[in-house]
């Protein structure tokens, strides 16, 4: 059985158990994967990930030059974060839930990449982790969300009790389903 089968296979299985918080019963693909880093690289530094899943974001962010032991990984399965240790030995795994992000954290980071199901979560669970994610970043540093949705997986009322905005940067229309990637920053 090739990896990528193995994957399919882990998120039909976890998606069965509760489709709510994978939200997908297929890990993301290579275009969605591309599209979600392409503005994070080595000089960003520190990365944080929120929900990396089999780490198909993960990957790609190693393939922009993004060094691993520079990658912190937040999982709340543990089947996934299990397969995570596997795969990525160097980068810091967290085995928790994305609302405790900001003591998971202890050093600033340039960018956070983030393969949540926000639309299915409550919006207090979204507030947490966008405060949480947003008190570890760097002040001029970003948050790219995607989602399935046609408008940001964020509420309004959301951004703005942050001081956040959000930004369309692109979308993967023959992704099944198509996907949408934003980027979530701090208002200037």
């Amino acid at each position: 059985m090739t990896a990528a089968t193995m994957d399919a296979c882990h998120f039909f299985r976890a998606w069965m158990r509760n489709p709510l918080r994978v939200a997908s019963i297929t890990p993301s693909g290579r275009a969605l994967a591309d599209l979600i880093v392409r503005e994070v690289g080595p000089q960003t530094g520190r990365v944080i990930e929120l929900g990396p899943g089999t780490g198909v974001f993960t990957r790609a962010l190693l393939r922009r030059g993004v060094a691993e032991e520079d990658i912190l990984l937040v999982e709340k399965g543990p089947d996934f974060a299990a397969i995570l240790q596997q795969r990525f030995p160097k980068a810091m795994i967290a085995c928790a839930d994305a609302t405790r992000v900001a003591r998971l954290c202890t050093a600033p980071a340039g960018a956070a990449i983030s393969g949540l199901p926000l639309l299915s979560m409550r919006p207090q669970a979204v507030f947490a982790i966008l405060a949480g994610t947003f008190a570890r970043l760097e002040a001029d540093a970003a948050l790219y969300q995607f989602t399935y949705g046609l408008r940001c997986p964020v509420p309004r009322a959301v951004l703005d009790r942050l001081g956040l905005t959000a930004a369309r940067i692109g979308g993967t229309p023959p992704h099944v389903p198509p996907a949408f990637v934003y980027r979530i920053e701090r208002r200037r």
